[in-house]
């Protein structure tokens, strides 16, 4: 009796685990940029003509302890920040570490403004006067 090789059975197997593994994992990077644990906010966003903002919380989360932000910079109840661009640019809010010193300043509109909606971000970058 003829002995079969098991390997490549097996090797064929791993290969095609491998490919349909990384469609799931990278086919659907255009569809949303929103995480488990991000946080939208769309008080002010879509009605100053803006997709609303993703902060990306679990990111923040695993680089800071909670009293870097908490209470000093954010009240930690839902709805209770009325965090505005101006605002932010203020250094309230998100503006107290991303001011161009600790981390990047608000200019890139994209980076924050990442949620699903209708309204797509302008081709000019920065704030509108």
């Amino acid at each position: 009796m003829k002995k079969r090789p098991i390997a490549r059975p097996i090797v064929l197997f791993l290969a095609l685990t491998a490919i349909v593994s990384g469609l799931f994992v990278f086919g659907g990077q255009n569809t949303s940029r929103a995480e488990y644990g991000d946080i939208t906010l769309n008080r002010h966003a879509e009605k100053a003509g803006m997709p609303p903002v993703v902060f990306p919380h679990w990111f923040h989360r695993i680089r800071f302890k909670c009293k870097v932000c908490h209470p000093a910079i954010f009240e930690m109840r839902a709805g209770s920040n009325d965090i505005t661009m101006k605002k932010i640019v203020n250094k309230e809010f998100c503006g107290r570490c991303h001011n161009g010193t600790i981390s990047w300043p608000p200019l890139y509109c994209d980076r924050c403004h990442a949620g699903k909606s209708d309204i797509t971000i302008p081709k000019a970058r920065g704030f509108v006067k």
